[in-house]
């Protein structure tokens, strides 16, 4: 039998320190838990902000009592792990108790039900630790399942019990694959369970009041929270083009920290190392030893990985489309300023065959809606802009002789709605370009400010799943307008406006935290929302997979996709055949194509990672799963080199060449769909021939 005997000292150890053998949670320390004059004031203004000026019109009642009640359990045990049913039924006598809760800003029971939510962790971690002096016998056909935030609690203490072993096999079971140690192993977990009840021991007052009062916001929509003192600072630092960091946008999801964006300009970026759906498994500062973060809150990571400029961080990763037990990597990032400047639009010629030579189409890459805000109130004439850098982009491209027009918004999460609002004009007479809605219902439109086209040839918009808010105005209004044509994936699906607010200010209290609310909506001019159903491209690129579990689509409590009236305007007209004959000539260019398939083949491991649900802790299956995971890899780097002309690779190469594969990967991905993207706007001139509609200056 298969079996692994780890180290019995250091688990009494652990247990000691725990206080576990013979010892019970001390009450004095529990008791420092407890709603604070701040949290009840803090609570009265939110409730009044929520109730008269946010977009969605909530009533605090039973309904969205029991809506808190659930987010807030789910908050504090998303994978059914702690809780067992005799706890969830002994809380339910709050469940249409909250909406008074919170009215009357008696906030007791949120840290009651946390109070029982640590004594079980502490429970859990005794018995975690326990299991690291057992033998686990690997050849039980069984499986351990990842996700349970579905399924029901556990009705007593042997059903947790029996989470808890196949979690801490499965956990024993993986670093033994990765061709760890019985020592490393023991000592990987023990201090991993630890930290996990470290980080909840330390809970304080204001982390739990957060908690709880999000579970309130975010029970009203998505896009709506609270921020203690800590948090503020942290969302400020968010929000600063001089974030000094790695730039990458973090989510957590199941016991995994993955990179939801990553920020052009950023030292991700520039690396070309980490990508959109990596894992981040371990974190090192310099030199020193990595730090398992599995199972980590985010914002813990968030400030392990975060540093000053100039300083290197290692992270190690789990890749987007490599099943768990595939290997890890460990990647260096030297920690730095995002500065407006690498931020900022560029060009691009890319060169195609054409019947007579070469035809040039030029691409402006937007990587987000700036303004340098400061020198534009000090009154300096040549501040920078989206709008100012693309005018004059646009302009060294025609003096170029390009055939048209690429502008590419992918990964553009948003930024400035006036911005939106201008770049849109340069390529339009005049006209409105979006419609907002706010919370009293009235209706405003942004009009084009200037009446000048910048460019009038042909166009088009290349956007992805992450182009946001501000991008998917421009390309709503350029589909719109029928100015050009929108290539890519269905974009985020972000519609809303959200203000923030110092609660301070309304309070003679200091360190309220702050609120960010939505007030209002985005609309199309043809009356369409942008929100949750984004924009939807004339020609979608068939990586457009499972597009439902990103963006709004895949919030929980999100806005629904709403119209008003359509604003007036006048929209040229592209012919519905040539964009059919467009939309076929791409899809049997896309199937023939290595670099496609590579891109595709990528889109679906990533998907099945994804989705996988629960996994073996049979060994063989392991091992046989993780060996098809690898060979499906070393097909899938194989297209990648064959896309760039590169002999393959068999087995034994693959090792050694994947690091140079991976430098390279998001380039390659930028010129396969940038490419495409150009030839689909050149088969629409070619097809349109003079009847293309372009306008006049």
């Amino acid at each position: 039998m298969m079996r692994i005997k780890l180290s019995s000292i250091l688990v009494l150890a652990l247990l000691a320190w725990c206080g576990i053998v013979g010892a019970k949670v001390n009450p004095v320390h529990v008791d420092r838990l407890f709603a604070t004059p701040e949290h009840r004031k803090a609570t009265e203004i939110i409730n009044q902000f929520l109730r008269r000026y946010h977009y969605r019109k909530r009533q605090l009642d039973d309904e969205l009592s029991g809506s808190i009640f659930d987010r807030y359990l789910s908050s504090l045990d998303p994978n059914r792990s702690y809780f067992l049913t005799t706890d969830i039924e002994g809380f339910e006598k709050y469940r249409y108790r909250l909406d008074d809760a919170i009215r009357n800003t008696e906030l007791n029971p949120a840290f009651e039900i946390f109070k029982v939510l640590r004594k079980r962790l502490q429970e859990r971690v005794a018995y975690a630790v326990g299991l690291l002096g057992r033998e686990f016998d690997y050849e039980i056909d069984e499986e351990f399942v990842l996700d349970r935030s579905e399924m029901t609690w556990a009705r007593d203490f042997a059903e947790l019990d029996e989470i808890w072993r196949k979690r801490v096999k499965n956990d024993s079971l993986s670093l033994r694959l990765a061709g760890k140690s019985d020592t490393e192993i023991s000592d990987t977990l023990a201090k991993r369970y630890r930290r996990l009840f470290d980080r909840v021991s330390q809970f304080t007052s204001e982390d739990v009041y957060q908690t709880f009062i999000n579970a309130y916001t975010a029970s009203i929509e998505p896009h709506t929270s609270y921020f203690d003192r800590r948090a503020s600072e942290n969302f400020k630092i968010r929000m600063s083009l001089s974030l000094e960091g790695i730039g990458a946008a973090l989510q957590s999801e199941n016991e995994f920290t993955v990179v939801r964006r990553i920020i052009t300009g950023g030292p991700a970026d520039k690396s070309g190392l980490l990508h959109v759906d990596d894992r981040i498994t371990g974190v090192a500062q310099g030199d020193k030893p990595i730090v398992d973060v599995i199972g980590w809150r985010l914002p813990d990571v968030v400030d392990l990985i975060r540093g000053s400029k100039g300083t290197v961080v290692r992270l190690e990763i789990l890749p987007k489309a490599t099943s768990l037990d595939g290997p890890t990597k460990i990647i260096n990032l030297v920690r730095n300023t995002i500065k407006l400047e690498e931020q900022a639009a560029k060009k691009q010629v890319v060169n195609l065959p054409a019947p007579r030579g070469t035809a040039k189409i030029g691409v402006i890459r937007v990587p987000t809606f700036y303004t340098d805000f400061e020198a534009r109130e000090q009154g300096e004439r040549t501040f920078r802009s989206t709008t100012r850098d693309v005018r004059r982009l646009l302009s060294e491209l025609e003096k170029e002789n390009v055939r048209g027009i690429l502008v590419d918004l992918r990964g553009n999460g948003g930024g400035s709605l006036a911005e939106a609002t201008e770049l849109t004009g340069l390529f339009i007479r005049a006209g409105p370009i979006v419609q907002v809605k706010d919370s009293a219902g009235r209706i405003s439109i942004n009009d084009d400010p200037d009446p000048a086209i910048a460019y009038a040839g042909p166009l088009a918009v290349l956007v992805d799943r992450q182009s946001a808010s501000a991008s998917e105005i421009f390309a709503g209004a350029i589909q719109d307008y029928r100015r050009g044509i929108v290539i890519g994936e269905p974009t985020y699906g972000k519609g809303t406006v959200q203000r923030l607010i110092n609660l301070d200010r309304f309070a003679k209290v200091v360190g309220l935290g702050q609120l960010k609310f939505t007030i209002a909506q985005f609309f199309r001019i043809n009356g369409d929302s942008t929100q949750h159903r984004g924009v939807i491209p004339d020609i979608v690129f068939p990586t457009a997979i499972d597009v439902q579990k990103h963006g709004e689509r895949s919030l929980e409590n999100a806005l629904p996709w709403a119209s008003i009236r359509p604003a007036r305007y006048v929209a040229a007209e592209i012919s519905s055949k040539v964009i059919d004959e467009a939309r076929l000539r791409h899809h049997t260019r896309a199937q023939a194509k290595s670099g496609f398939k590579y891109l595709l083949s990528e889109a679906e491991a990533a998907k099945r990672a994804r989705e996988k649900k629960s996994i073996s802790l049979l060994e063989t299956e392991r091992v046989a799963s993780r060996d098809r995971a690898e060979q499906e890899r070393l097909e899938r780097l194989n297209l990648y080199r064959v896309s760039r002309g590169l002999a393959p690779l068999k087995g034994e190469q693959a090792s050694a060449k994947d690091d140079v594969a991976d430098e390279d990967e998001d380039e390659e991905d930028d010129d396969i769909l940038r490419t495409e993207a150009a030839q689909i706007l050149f088969d629409v001139i070619q097809l349109s021939g003079k009847k293309l509609i372009t306008f006049r200056r």
